[in-house]
């Protein structure tokens, strides 16, 4: 056999597992939230329920308001996802089309803040929340977030330098300005990176945890992942519900990824982040 199919069918196993490795554990996902009570721990395992039940739903719906703990993570993902977009994409334009002084030295110290653990921050940001009176209020959920943009502003600059400059003069020639360049030529081609962007920023908001987790105590302001956390027990864990509980807080990020697949994997090429 030559080396070269050897090393296609390599490719392709590694690739098969690594598919496998992705799929099996919300195919169980999904089937252990279709189960009854006495199913879930039948042995051997029931891959597909033979009573396939959404009992399940239901009884996380009569048990914690989902509705409003969903719709808490649906506004507070979108506003951060948005904020995020607008905020990333200027400074991006800033530092690859606008010549100003510092403009390396200010970027370097952008990106420095990447390898900042969050955790770090914890602290002081909670102290600041409680000073300004934020403690369960959705200014405190959204705010902190929306500023953690120095990935954006990085993967918007790839994409912003890789637009001829030819563009740019002929804009200029035509009497345009910066801002006019930024809205009306610039924004327009980066949807590709813009849905990037949103996509990454969106599940980061969606999944999180512990700031949530920080700055809320009550119901009213709790989001979808900190209140699924009530499902599992101290001693036991009702798994067939948890598991209920976490396809409903998986579905918009399948949703929001299916619907943008396309402009994403245009993103990456572009901004060349592979």
């Amino acid at each position: 056999m030559k080396s070269s199919n050897v090393l296609r069918a390599l490719t392709y196993t590694v690739l098969i597992l690594g598919a496998a490795s992705m799929i099996i554990p919300f195919l169980w996902m999904l089937s252990t939230a279709l189960k009854t009570d006495a199913a879930t721990f039948v042995l051997p395992p029931e891959i597909i329920p033979k009573n396939i039940t959404l009992h399940n739903f239901i009884k996380v719906s009569q048990l914690m308001p989902i509705f409003r703990f969903f719709m808490n993570s649906l506004g507070v993902a979108l506003t951060i996802t948005v904020g995020q977009l607008i905020i990333c994409s200027m400074g991006g334009f800033a530092f690859a089309r606008i010549d100003f002084k510092g403009r390396n030295l200010i970027f370097l110290l952008y990106l420095g803040t990447l390898m900042v653990p969050s955790q770090v921050t914890l602290t002081p940001l909670f102290i600041l929340m409680k000073y300004l009176g934020w403690i369960n209020t959705y200014k405190a959920l959204i705010i902190p977030s929306m500023f953690k943009i120095a990935f954006g502003t990085f993967l918007m600059k790839q994409f912003f330098m890789n637009v001829p400059k030819s563009i740019e003069e002929a804009a200029f020639l035509d009497g345009v300005g910066y801002f006019r360049l930024f809205k009306s030529i610039f924004v327009p081609l980066a949807k590709p990176a813009l849905a990037t962007l949103s996509i990454f920023s969106f599940m980061e908001s969606w999944n999180n945890f512990l700031w949530p987790l920080i700055v809320t105590n009550d119901t009213l302001h709790m989001t979808l992942p900190l209140g699924l956390s009530v499902l599992q027990g101290r001693w036991e864990t009702n798994w067939n519900l948890l598991m209920a509980g976490t396809v409903i807080n998986v579905l918009p990020i399948l949703i929001v990824y299916i619907f943008a697949q396309k402009y994403f994997i245009e993103g990456l090429t572009h901004t060349g982040i592979k």
